[in-house]
């Protein structure tokens, strides 16, 4: 697909631009509206097509504990019948908690980690099925409330009798961004892995403890454009961080319900590095 269609599509699904913009502009690049709509569905997640797995020796459950202003809901998944397990708080995107970040917190407890993923828009009463309208509310969190939420979910999980007290957290996309501001809120945290997130203020770099790896895609200007500054204040502050960069890969490339800017081959080495510090740090 073309590339200009991408930069569009990441456009509109990380600006205030309105849908009916979006199908405008897509319409000129297309060359039609009827074109228009039928490029959509590569563009926009299909969880059905996704891939899944059934975790047999998992336990799952839907779960809240206490937030900031009430209850935040989270879907949490381990391994049946083990104990003392490091602990991973997983951080959707800027949709909310779908089906897409649901698989990839089993997956993260398949690996042998207590996980646990966050519903960031409990405030509003959950992540909504509409996506437009889940980008929506996420535009609506009051950031510092946001950012406490999180920080009692890595609470929760390191109270947890089932857990052994370590924690780390793994986020993609607004969560990747999540990740860098967790990483310098909590001295706690032993690993933080953000893939393609925006940076945080440089200014606070030098409060990170924990071990950080950074994914980001090739193609991806837009978030690109801040690991200069970011990297030098990780060298700077002598903070222990990995950093890749896959090549001729779209923002998102981790995302299986996202066709045309999945990459198999970028998401298998990047997930296998992530578990690999991960194991490394929370055992």
């Amino acid at each position: 697909m073309d590339q200009k269609i991408i930069n569009l599509y990441d456009t509109y699904t990380h600006s205030g631009m309105s849908r009916k913009d979006f199908m405008k502009k897509l319409a000129i690049l297309t060359g039609s509206t009827a074109l228009a709509i039928s490029v959509l569905p590569l563009l926009e997640n299909n969880y059905a097509a996704a891939t899944t797995v059934n975790f047999d020796n998992l336990k799952t459950e839907n779960i809240s504990y206490k937030g900031v202003d009430g209850d935040i809901k989270a879907f949490l998944a381990k391994p049946k019948n083990k104990e003392h397990l490091g602990c991973v708080l997983v951080i959707h995107e800027n949709r909310g908690l779908n089906p897409h970040i649901i698989e990839v917190t089993k997956r993260v407890a398949n690996e042998g980690f207590l996980a646990l993923g966050v519903d960031a828009l409990s405030p509003f009463g959950g992540t909504p099925s509409d996506e437009d309208k889940g980008r929506e509310l996420i535009g609506k969190l009051d950031p510092e409330k946001n950012l406490n939420n999180y920080l009692l979910g890595l609470a929760y999980l390191r109270n947890r009798k089932d857990g052994n007290g370590k924690t780390g957290c793994i986020g993609f996309c607004w969560g990747g961004g999540m990740v860098g501001k967790l990483a310098v809120a909590d001295p706690e945290l032993q690993a933080g892995v953000a893939y393609y997130g925006a940076q945080p203020n440089s200014a606070g770099v030098y409060k990170i403890k924990a071990s950080i790896m950074l994914h980001y895609a090739g193609l991806d200007e837009r978030i690109n454009a801040g690991i200069p500054a970011f990297e030098s204040a990780l060298k700077e502050n002598k903070i222990d961080y990995q950093l890749f960069i896959y090549k001729d890969v779209n923002h998102a490339f981790n995302n299986d319900t996202a066709p045309t800017r999945y990459n198999k081959l970028a998401a298998d080495l990047a997930w296998k590095r992530s578990i690999t510090l991960f194991k490394d740090k929370l055992s």
